[in-house]
């Protein structure tokens, strides 16, 4: 096993100020890594992981409750794309809602456990408690081709 580190550094100075920060996690206990630079093609959604109960349901699967960090990366320099996040509200292996947040060119999406880790609801704006599991998550590049980065820690 071993223990992935993550830092993320942040510097600024604003009004001859110092403001930036380093924020460090350690990830305990790794055994497996899902590491790729994925090309997503101009108009096409692409699956860049999916998630299941056993790595056997599905091709290429992450085991859901092993997974405990997950970082997407959009390589491209000047191109934004659309992350959905395909979350599988009744925990039964298959999509049924979603969410998508505006990765823009250079930017990073980091979450922790997929298991348990994710919910949406559109009945209302109360936060949501009762968190579910996350199925995939997809990239709609729009009209351009892009790479994306994905890195997975189990």
């Amino acid at each position: 096993m071993a223990t992935l580190n993550v830092t993320i550094t942040e510097e600024l100075t604003l009004n001859g100020a110092d403001r930036g920060s380093v924020n460090t996690l350690s990830v305990a206990s790794v055994t497996q890594v899902y590491h790729r630079i994925v090309t997503c093609p101009a108009s096409s959604d692409t699956t860049i992981a999916t998630f299941q109960t056993a790595t056997s349901t599905s091709d290429n699967a992450i085991d859901l409750e092993d997974a405990k960090y997950v970082r997407v990366t959009n390589l491209d320099g000047s191109n934004p794309v659309n992350l959905s996040l395909q979350v599988s509200t009744d925990e039964d292996g298959a999509a049924d809602s979603s969410a998508t947040i505006l990765l823009a060119a250079g930017r990073s999406y980091i979450m922790g456990a997929t298991h348990d880790g994710i919910a949406v609801s559109d009945a209302n704006a109360n936060i949501v408690t009762a968190l579910t599991d996350l199925e995939s998550i997809l990239i709609d590049p729009g009209s351009n081709a892009v790479s994306i980065e994905v890195f997975i820690a189990s």
